[in-house]
């Protein structure tokens, strides 16, 4: 399911734009300059290339759709699941859990360790690791987005640059100054949009997954945690309130008194 914040910012920011460039004279063909355009997202493709490894680069626009597709956990089903489990596992025995059919990956591979009897610090360091791997990867994708963020300006600079100089040796004719200039300011405004409209958003949008994502996780290492040490699943229930936001939290509070 797509991330509908994530689209109607991108669609709204780039429609605004458009609706006010399409109101002037000269329509939307006036803004379009292939040559531009190839100094400012070419330019900063290959820059930001030159910052990472070409896997990294590459693996950044699968972590980029997650700022469009992914939607992460809801954390009051979650707690549910966790208590839910955490009763199946202490009425029934730790076994018992195979039975049930978990869609979430990560849940999924804590459980069969359960099931598996793996030491309690095993499983906890292992899957520890596993989530700041997953991070580390992430991470990655935001630099990259960061970086063409911090870039594209800088490109756009250097395209009105050459488009300056580029004018200057042809003053001879004043009817090609007006146009050699708007062309050449055209590289800045592709770069502030780029970097403004785009990589940088994706960047923070990505950031804010990732915490989502680590929170996530923290919440279902302590479960699996708590469920191999056979804490009583009021204990549980207790220890994963902080996860939830400070509203819910209290609601919850109200309910059970």
């Amino acid at each position: 399911m797509p991330d509908l914040a994530t689209l109607i910012g991108l669609l709204g920011a780039f429609g605004i734009v458009g609706f006010a460039i399409g109101q002037g004279e000269g329509g939307v063909a006036l803004f379009i300059n292939p040559p531009s355009l190839l100094i400012v997202i070419g330019g900063s493709i290959f820059v930001a290339l030159m910052k990472f490894g070409l896997g990294q680069f590459l693996g950044a626009i699968k972590v980029a759709l997650q700022a469009f597709f992914f939607k992460g956990a809801d954390t009051n089903e979650l707690i549910e699941l966790s208590l839910s489990l955490s009763n199946k596992a202490r009425r029934e025995g730790v076994l018992a859990l195979e039975e049930e059919n978990v869609t979430n990956p990560f849940l999924k591979k804590g459980i069969e360790y359960l099931v598996d009897n793996v030491d309690g610090q095993v499983i906890k360091s292992t899957l520890t690791k596993e989530m700041y791997q997953a991070m580390d990867r992430h991470d990655g994708g935001i630099k990259i987005f960061k970086a063409i963020g911090d870039v594209g300006p800088a490109m756009g600079m250097i395209g009105t640059l050459v488009g300056l100089v580029q004018m200057l040796a042809n003053m001879e004719d004043p009817k090609t100054i007006g146009p050699a200039m708007a062309v050449a300011l055209l590289t800045t405004l592709y770069g502030a949009m780029l970097a403004n409209m785009f990589a940088l958003p994706i960047a923070d949008k990505l950031t804010l997954r990732n915490n989502e994502e680590r929170v996530t996780k923290m919440l279902l290492i302590d479960t699996i945690v708590s469920i191999q040490s056979e804490q009583h699943p009021r204990i549980l229930e207790e220890s994963l309130k902080p996860y939830l936001k400070a509203s819910k939290r209290d609601s919850g509070d109200e309910k059970a008194a």
